[in-house]
């Protein structure tokens, strides 16, 4: 990793980190999928998710309380749009 700072101790998987990071991802979400494969295997990560309800066919309160769960401040006074955009650059 020259030129950049250590991650820190709590990521499990650097290289997968920066490769994350240099996709330009969040350093929480890199964090968190590079932990993930960590503790699993990194063939499982990508391949466990289901299917889930596009953001725009949600109604605002299920974007906000999916917002709440992840931690996003300032919610409540967000658009829908704002919303959308907010929950998928987390």
């Amino acid at each position: 990793m020259p030129g950049r700072k250590s991650p820190g101790p709590s990521v499990k998987d650097p290289e997968l980190y920066e490769k994350l990071r240099d996709e330009g991802n969040s350093k929480e979400k890199s964090a968190r999928i590079a932990n993930e494969a960590a503790s699993s295997s990194r063939s499982k990560v990508g391949k466990r998710g289901g299917t889930a309800e596009d953001y725009e066919d949600r109604t605002v309160s299920e974007l906000r309380e999916r917002a709440k769960e992840i931690g996003i401040e300032g919610r409540s006074k967000m658009k829908k749009s704002e919303l959308i955009d907010a929950l998928r650059n987390h």
